[in-house]
C-alpha cells in the first residue's frame, strides 16, 4: 500500500531525484525527520525515533498506523539520518526469492562495512513462515528491519518477530496536521486552492486523517484550473466522496463493535447510533450486528427490561422481511431501545457464578424427592417420594430444598433495584419471608 509521500515502486535511496511532473505528494516528501508532520511524539527529541537517531543507532521496529500517516517517509529518512543503506520491498509484490536476494545483498554490503535498513511495506501480508525468515538476519545484525503495517501487529505478526522489534504507533493526522500539508501544497504550487473556508474544512474532514489522500485531492483541484472558489457543494460535485476505511475482518471491525457495545452499556443512544452507522456505512453485515445486539440485550439489560431481547429479535425479523436499507432502521431502533433501557448484568454474573460452581461440584445427585420415577425400581429407591407439588401448597410455594444433599444452597442471582428487576427483588424477598415464617431456612 502506498504511504504518505511514498513513490511506487519504492526507490532504494531517500535522496532519489524527483521529476518535475511527479505527483504532488512525492514533491512534498519531507527531506528530514523534522519535516514529518503529525508524528512528533516519535520523531521529536523525546520520541523513540528521535532518541535513536540522536544516538546514531537504530533497532528494528514496526511502524503501525493508518494509511497516509508517514510510515514510508520515516523509514527512508531514518536510513539517511544514521547512514544506513536503504532497501525497500513490498510484501504485496515480493516472495521468498526476493527476500533471499535482499538478505544476500545486505550480507555483501555488511562485509564492506555498510549496514542495511530493510524496509518492508505491508509486512503483515507475509505469512508466518515468511515472517520467521527474517529472524536470523535481524538477530545477527545483517539488517535493521523497519516494517510498516496498517493492521494490529498483535494479530498479524509472529510473536518471535515482535519480540525482536519495537512497535511504534503512528497517529492519524489531525486537522492541524492536514492543514499544514495543504499550506505546503499551496507554497510549492505558488497559488492557493480554489476553495472557500467551508469547502477547505470539508476537504480536510473528508481525508479522514490520510495525508496522501488529501494531497491527491488537492492535486486534482490544482489541475482543473478553476477561476472561482468552490463552496462545499461545488467541491462535492467535483471530487468523489471518500469511502469509509473499514475492514470487516480486521481490527477496525473489532474496534467499532467494541465501541458500539460500550456506548449501549453506557446508556448513550447518540454515540450508539453513530457507531452503528459507521459499521453499516462501512459495509458491515447487518446480521452480525443483530447477533451482537441480541447479546447486549442478554448481557447488559437482562431482566431489568425483559422487552429488550424481544425488541432485538423483532428487529431481526423486520430486517429479514425488509432487507437493506429499509430494515436497517429496525436495527437502529433496537439499538436506541437498548441504550435507553435500565441496565443490569445480574443475570450475566449469575450464570457465570453458576457455571463455575457446576464445574467445581462435579456430578452431585439432585435430592431424590424431586426426581421423576418412571419405573418401579426408581420408585422403590425413593425417586419422587415426598415431592411437594407447589401448586397444592399455600401461596403456591412449598419452600422445598432443591439442592444436592452434599451442597449448601447458593445465591447466584441478585437482582438490581433497576427496572423490572426491582419487582423480581420484591418477589424473592417475599419467598424468603415465607421460608422464614414456615421455618424452612
Amino acid at each position: 500500500m502506498a504511504d504518505l509521500f511514498a513513490a511506487d515502486p519504492l526507490p532504494d535511496s531517500p535522496d532519489a531525484a524527483l521529476v518535475e511532473d511527479a505527483p504532488l505528494a512525492d514533491r512534498l516528501r519531507p527531506r528530514a525527520l523534522e519535516e514529518v508532520i503529525g508524528q512528533e511524539h516519535l520523531t521529536g527529541p523525546a520520541g523513540a525515533i528521535g532518541r535513536m537517531v540522536a544516538a546514531g543507532r537504530l533497532s528494528s521496529m514496526i511502524l503501525w498506523g493508518p494509511p497516509g500517516t508517514g510510515k514510508t517517509s520515516i523509514a527512508r529518512l531514518l536510513a539517511d539520518a544514521v547512514g544506513l543503506r536503504f532497501h525497500a520491498i513490498s510484501a504485496v509484490f515480493s516472495g521468498v526469492a526476493d527476500l533471499k536476494k535482499a538478505f544476500a545483498e545486505a550480507r555483501d554490503y555488511a562485509r564492506m562495512g555498510k549496514r542495511t535498513l530493510l524496509f518492508v511495506d505491508e509486512i503483515h501480508r507475509f505469512n508466518r513462515a515468511q515472517q520467521d525468515g527474517f529472524l536470523p538476519y535481524v538477530e545477527d545484525g545483517t539488517v535493521v528491519l523497519v516494517g510498516a503495517t496498517t493492521e494490529n501487529p498483535s494479530f498479524e505478526l509472529n510473536a518471535a518477530l515482535l519480540s525482536r522489534a519495537q512497535v511504534l504507533i503512528l497517529n492519524r493526522l489531525d486537522s492541524a496536521a492536514l492543514e499544514k500539508l495543504l499550506d505546503r501544497a499551496e507554497a510549492i504550487e505558488g497559488r492557493p486552492l480554489p476553495l472557500d473556508d467551508a469547502a477547505r474544512a470539508a476537504m480536510i474532514a473528508s481525508a479522514d486523517g490520510d495525508g496522501r489522500f488529501l494531497l491527491n485531492q488537492a492535486e486534482t483541484l490544482f489541475s482543473v484550473g478553476l477561476t472561482q472558489k468552490l463552496d462545499p457543494g461545488g467541491l462535492a460535485q467535483l471530487l468523489h466522496r471518500r469511502v469509509a476505511v473499514y475492514d470487516k475482518d480486521r481490527e477496525g471491525h473489532y474496534n467499532l463493535i467494541s465501541a458500539l457495545h460500550k456506548a449501549v452499556r453506557g446508556s448513550d443512544p447518540q454515540a450508539s447510533l453513530y457507531y452503528l452507522a459507521r459499521m453499516l456505512v462501512g459495509g458491515e453485515e447487518p446480521l452480525f450486528l443483530l447477533r451482537r445486539i441480541v447479546r447486549m440485550a442478554s448481557e447488559d439489560i437482562g431482566l431489568a427490561d425483559p422487552q429488550a431481547l424481544v425488541q432485538c429479535l423483532a428487529a431481526k425479523d423486520a430486517y429479514d422481511f425488509l432487507g437493506s436499507p429499509e430494515g436497517e432502521l429496525a436495527i437502529a431502533n433496537a439499538v436506541v431501545y437498548l441504550a435507553t433501557a435500565p441496565k443490569s448484568n445480574a443475570g450475566y454474573k449469575a450464570y457465570g457464578a453458576a457455571s463455575r460452581s457446576a464445574k467445581e461440584t462435579g456430578s452431585l445427585m439432585p435430592p431424590r424427592n424431586i426426581l421423576n420415577a418412571p419405573t418401579k425400581l426408581m420408585k422403590s429407591i425413593g425417586y419422587g417420594r415426598d415431592y411437594a407439588y407447589d401448586h397444592n401448597a399455600e401461596d403456591a410455594f412449598s419452600g422445598d430444598n432443591y439442592w444436592p444433599d452434599e451442597m449448601e444452597p447458593q445465591t447466584f442471582y441478585e437482582p438490581t433495584p433497576r427496572g423490572f428487576e426491582a419487582k423480581i427483588a420484591e418477589r424473592l424477598a417475599y419467598w424468603e419471608n415465607l421460608r422464614a415464617e414456615r421455618g424452612l431456612k
